[in-house]
């Protein structure tokens, strides 16, 4: 409800924006899979590190297209994240300063729909950052492919607990993992559950 509440205002004051294009409905078929690596986890203090944004559309991810951004070093880049990213600061030196990868990050997405594996957690983390230097949140339609799967796997198999890892799920659906726990990784593999599930594999396996 706040959500909306927001959005609605949000949309008021960007209608004659440039961003104003965002809040409309989307007519294509296209839909964009997002992933971020972030600092930590904890998603009120946690700062983006790389995003990666891919649109696919019906059985085909357009990967030659995908955008793929690393961010300047921030100053809460530890050792324990570093462990599950590998990107040390050396390799963030070239990195984009944080408002030009979201105005990137925005033209690429426009106003399609989003797909991220426990995609709450992106939205926040991105909002949180994306709020102070351009005033809204993303308005984009999303769904989660994690909730999705676990309902897909509770509908076709109700007698089995599903395991609702990102390993166990690409694994289910015959999808390879690609560059894990790298943001255009991630993002491509989310991607390509989705349009395997949307085809059955689940069912069939």
């Amino acid at each position: 409800m706040i959500r909306s509440l927001r959005r609605a205002a949000d949309r008021r004051r960007q209608a004659d924006g440039r961003y104003g294009r965002l809040f409309g409905a989307y007519a294509g078929d296209e839909m964009v899979a997002i992933d971020c690596e972030t600092t930590g986890l904890d998603t009120r203090r946690a700062e983006l590190i790389s995003i990666a944004a891919v649109a696919f559309e019906g059985e085909r991810v357009l990967t030659s297209g995908a955008l793929d951004l690393r961010l300047q070093p921030p100053a809460s880049l530890n050792g324990d994240s570093i462990k599950i990213h590998r990107l040390r600061g050396v390799d963030l030196d070239d990195g984009e300063a944080l408002g030009e990868a979201l105005e990137k990050f925005l033209d690429f997405v426009g106003n399609r729909p989003l797909l991220g594996w426990c995609i709450d957690y992106d939205l926040a983390v991105i909002d949180r950052q994306l709020r102070p230097l351009f005033g809204f949140g993303l308005p984009n339609p999303s769904l989660d492919m994690a909730r999705i799967y676990r309902r897909e796997m509770h509908r076709t198999r109700p007698q089995r607990e599903p395991a609702v890892s990102f390993e166990a799920a690409a694994e289910a659906l015959g999808v390879p993992v690609m560059g894990r726990h790298t943001a255009l990784g991630d993002a491509v593999t989310t991607a390509l559950m989705y349009i395997r599930l949307k085809q059955g594999a689940l069912v069939a396996r």
